[in-house]
């Protein structure tokens, strides 16, 4: 793997303009994750004419897990307390003169106003420039073992998530649901979760990011369960909505249709060359056409990787069109005040029709069960 990471630090400098005596430090750990391999906490890399370093604070200088750090880098561990990234910009002012580095190229969005300045007290002779959310850019397509990563997280949590539905469900609260997800979650190989686990009955079902109550399963509720695990770093995201104990309402039926319907519009519509937004639309017109334009989610579904939110956004105001090899989420859900509602969340990999169109990752039945 090693070439692969020296591979993606050699696409960021053909980025930010290395050719010009450029070096770049590099602070956000999934950004320093994907182009060195591991990241202990805090570790930041420094990319400079002639040399990568990766720089750990002395604390966390062992803890390379989940991940094992490239051996082609350099790795310095930061003898005193301090800022790992002020240690990088004083190792670059020692030898920058030397190698040439007219300038250094900085996460802003990684960094607070205090250590921005502290960078540029220790290196007043480089111009501060912005990386502007380059390694996201790189992020965004990701390899087939990137990609294998996330489809062995995705059958994780499809496993987790059915032997959940094989228990009895009636009595327990959501809290406790919730917990057992992530415990099965880690029993089945997971580094962890991917997010904090949602569990929602009865009233709560449908809502997004629902934080798991004390409420009890109760016969006859809808029952949301969104989940995802994280797998040697990469993250998915599953959601599905059941009915307990019964057969469902005329009304729960009418919604989990109108739902799923929209939600396979989205994932049929996942090809290189579409439009962002065009796919947000075709998930949203259906739902506001239902009449269910208020409360809907500011996007439809987004890039998952490294970290469980990344680029592309599916939304309404997105410019972007997708790529083949971009793994998004398509999860669409309404939820009626005091009533309950539908959630269905899938994550996908973009496939041109050549290869069969979108990969679906997973694979839990959406098919409205009453357990």
């Amino acid at each position: 793997m090693s070439e692969v990471y020296a591979g993606r630090r050699t696409r960021l400098r053909e980025r930010y303009g290395a050719s010009h005596g450029a070096a770049a430090l590099v602070c956000g750990h999934a950004n320093v994750r994907y182009l060195a391999g591991g990241a202990p906490p805090g570790a930041v890399l420094l990319l400079a004419p002639g040399q990568d370093v990766l720089l750990c604070p002395r604390a966390s200088a062992e803890d390379t897990a989940p991940g094992r750090v490239d051996e082609g880098l350099r790795a310095v561990v930061c003898e005193e307390a301090g800022d790992p990234a002020v240690a990088a910009a004083r190792l670059l002012s020692g030898a920058g003169r030397e190698a040439g580095a007219g300038s250094l190229a900085v996460e802003e969005d990684h960094l607070t106003v205090s250590r921005h300045r502290e960078l540029a007290a220790a290196v007043p002779e480089l111009r501060l420039t912005d990386l502007a959310g380059a390694v996201e850019q790189l992020r965004v397509v990701k390899d087939e073992e990137e990609i294998s990563r996330l489809r062995i997280a995705a059958e994780i949590a499809d496993q987790a998530l059915g032997e959940l539905l094989e228990s009895i469900l009636v009595g327990r609260t959501e809290r406790h649901l919730a917990l057992e997800l992530e415990r099965r979650l880690v029993d089945h190989g997971a580094d962890g979760r991917a997010f904090p686990t949602s569990v929602a009955t009865g009233p709560h079902s449908g809502r997004r990011a629902h934080r798991p109550s004390d409420r009890r399963v109760e016969e006859g509720d809808f029952l949301t369960v969104s989940l995802g695990a994280e797998y040697r770093g990469y993250r998915c995201s599953v959601a599905r909505t059941f009915v307990i104990g019964t057969s469902p309402a005329d009304w729960q039926i009418d919604l989990y249709e109108l739902v799923f319907a929209a939600q396979r519009a989205g994932r049929e519509g996942l090809l290189p060359g579409v439009g962002c937004r065009d796919v947000d639309r075709t998930v949203r017109q259906r739902l506001v056409a239902a009449g269910h334009a208020e409360g809907l989610d500011p996007c439809t579904g987004h890039g998952v990787g490294l970290e469980i939110v990344e680029e592309p956004q599916l939304a309404p105001a997105s410019m972007g069109k997708l790529d083949a090899c971009v793994p998004v989420t398509v999860g669409p859900g309404v939820h009626l005040p005091g009533r309950g509602g539908v959630r269905i969340d899938d994550t996908l990999v973009v496939r041109p029709e050549a290869d069969g169109g979108p990969e679906l990752l997973t694979i839990t039945t959406k098919e409205l069960l009453a357990l």
